[in-house]
């Protein structure tokens, strides 16, 4: 999971790696340390002096729409629909794009796994016992109505997101003890003596509202007046669950600061809403759409055989990420009495053959995942390291025998679709947790009949979930799936009602207080959360806490490599595939940088509108 930072929409990330180069360092009469950036370990690549990222280029004209489909989420977002402007609370669906309407104190790298530099605060001072941090605020930060960003407005967001907000924001806020304003200029948060390696990164890549604009309003309320900003973009037209555009703020009062130059590069972006991904992709056919994420194998293999591609006007390419994969699968709801059991868990998880899948379906492009930690040196190989063991050993009496040995992976299939022996294993340890043959049917140990619902908003994992089905009603489960639409599909999640369901959920290079919202005991029992498993492990906690408050990248990736066997061991989904690499596809009317960012594809955040290809292939 990451923090909340408005180049996610564009896809060229917080992310990199960190080099040599320290912040600025200077005394003040307090004591406190003065920094122009912060890092969770304190590395920056960026000189206090620095121009712009290596990876854009700083003459990039503007101009031009990008028209695009919403492809990640935070908050209340929603892939299908929006009937909100407010993405920050629990109540309705929000619209694609709304954070690029807003600022934040920090700004993130694309090089570097977790470094911000300066945005809305030109520099940072720290305390001694870095429990108090002064963000010294830019003077000539404005709203989109030309009023005064302050500090009281930064204070005032980060408090409202803390007690107010949507649990994705709450919830990592809880070891902010307070956040005020000692004068227009400076804001001043401070942190509870727990508090974890990153929380200094959240706080500054937090939205900042403006307080005026709030007085007398509902902050938690469904709204289609859009809040008052101060990012690139303020919303234009839009239509409902249909369509939304942005439109750059020509006089954007930080457009020439280091961490924007040369992007925020399109006059303007919309976003398009379609219930199915097959309409989705005719719209792009028809230069509708623009640019194109493809996500679907058999598309991706014989979709682009129409006449727009074989004219040359457009392009697809695969463009390698560095960053950690996507953790995708079907979660159970171990909330639910059925899926309280490990040993139920693990039988069900053998009833998908992934090899057949990937050959017959995928086309084999893909490869399994096995790790919560996929793609990156936060997943646990081998048997468990002496340091691993030390985080591991307080919990041996209540973890499963198979965290202290090889990881947990799942099983390599013969590839027939059905294969026997893995059938027979899930049928033993089925019996094992108490479970009963009645002619074709199976029951729980509660002598109710085995069934088993799977939750989505749309059919496009139909052909992938369905042998997987078919599988499971061989050992005597009613598997069935429930499409809905995606408002009651967002509902149910927030409620928890559900038995199964799939859910993609964006790595990080450096996992930090996000990993509660996802897998800590708190945000188990908090409707809207993340933890869709249920999972509640004082073990899980414990090492979540261990990785929030790592010192050194050594100590960070021993400590979710110790995390990933314990997770891996409960059995709390079924894991799905992977490729570490994006699937591009856009009509030939933009340009790019020479140079890539490290951990991202820079697609299309740091590109632009060109209008002389746009001429040439009839799109000027």
């Amino acid at each position: 999971m990451r923090t909340f930072n408005r180049r996610l929409i564009l896809k060229t990330g917080a992310a990199g790696a960190a080099l040599s180069l320290l912040p600025r360092i200077g005394m003040t009469q307090e004591g406190e340390t003065e920094t122009h950036g912060l890092s969770s370990f304190g590395e920056l690549k960026q000189a206090p002096d620095f121009k712009h990222f290596d990876y854009v280029n700083p003459a990039a004209p503007k101009g031009g729409t990008l028209a695009i489909q919403i492809k990640q989420t935070t908050g209340n977002q929603n892939f299908d629909t929006f009937n909100t402007l407010n993405v920050f609370v629990l109540r309705g669906d929000g619209a694609a794009g709304m954070t690029g309407t807003f600022d934040t104190l920090m700004a993130g790298s694309a090089d570097e796994p977790d470094a911000l530099y300066g945005l809305v605060a030109k520099s940072v001072r720290v305390s001694n016992d870095k429990l108090t941090y002064r963000f010294i605020l830019r003077p000539e930060a404005r709203f989109h109505d030309g009023s005064p960003l302050t500090a009281n407005d930064a204070a005032f967001s980060l408090n409202i997101l803390k007690t107010k907000g949507h649990p994705v924001f709450s919830q990592l806020l809880t070891q902010m003890a307070s956040a005020e304003a000692e004068s227009d200029g400076i804001l001043r948060v401070q942190f509870t003596p727990q508090r974890s390696r990153d929380i200094h990164l959240i706080v500054a890549g937090m939205p900042i509202f403006s307080e005026r604009s709030w007085q007398g309003k509902d902050f938690e309320a469904s709204t289609l007046e859009a809040p008052l900003g101060s990012g690139p973009y303020k919303v234009g037209r839009f239509e409902v669950g249909r369509f939304i555009e942005f439109d750059r703020v020509p006089d954007y009062w930080a457009k020439d600061l280091p961490v924007n130059v040369g992007q925020n590069n399109f006059d303007r972006i919309r976003y398009e809403y379609f219930r199915d991904r097959t309409v989705a992709f005719e719209a792009f056919k028809n230069g509708t759409l623009n640019y194109h994420e493809e996500f679907t194998s058999r598309t991706w293999t014989t979709g682009y055989d129409f006449p727009a591609m074989r004219e040359g006007r457009v392009k697809k390419e695969e463009i390698s990420n560095d960053s950690p994969s996507s953790i995708q699968g079907w979660y159970f709801n171990t909330r639910r009495e059925a899926f309280k059991d490990p040993r139920i868990r693990e039988a069900i998880g053998l009833a998908f053959d992934f090899e057949w899948t990937n050959t017959n379906i995928m086309f084999s492009l893909y490869r399994r995942t096995t790790s919560f930690f996929e793609n990156s040196d936060m997943k646990a190989v081998g048997k468990p390291s002496p340091e691993e063991l030390a985080l591991l050993e307080p919990f041996r009496d209540k973890l499963p025998a198979s965290v202290f040995a090889d990881p947990v992976v799942p099983p390599v299939s013969d590839g027939s679709g059905q294969d026997r022996q893995l059938l027979r294993r899930a049928d033993e340890l089925l019996r094992q947790a108490g479970c009963k043959r009645d002619g074709g049917v199976l029951k729980l140990p509660n002598g109710q009949p085995f069934a088993i619902e799977f939750l989505d908003f749309q059919p496009s994992l139909q052909p992938h979930t369905q042998p997987f089905q078919n599988n499971l009603k061989r050992l005597g489960i009613d598997a069935r799936s429930r499409i809905v639409d995606a408002a009651q599909y967002q509902q149910r999640l927030n409620e928890y009602d559900f038995d199964m369901t799939s859910r993609a959920l964006v790595g990080s290079t450096t996992p930090g207080d996000s990993l509660r919202t996802v897998y800590g005991s708190q945000s188990a029992r908090t409707p809207g959360a993340q933890n869709l498993a249920g999972i509640a492990d004082p073990a899980v906690d414990a090492l979540i806490e261990r990785i929030g408050n790592a010192q050194s990248r050594q100590d960070l990736n021993i400590a979710c490599r110790a995390l990933d066997r314990v997770l891996r061991s409960g059995h709390y989904w079924v894991p799905m595939w992977y490729r570490a690499s994006e699937w591009l596809a856009y009509w030939d009317q933009f340009s790019r940088p020479q140079t890539k960012p490290r951990f991202a594809s820079g697609a299309p955040g740091t590109w632009w509108y060109d209008a002389e290809k746009a001429k040439r292939i009839g799109r000027g």
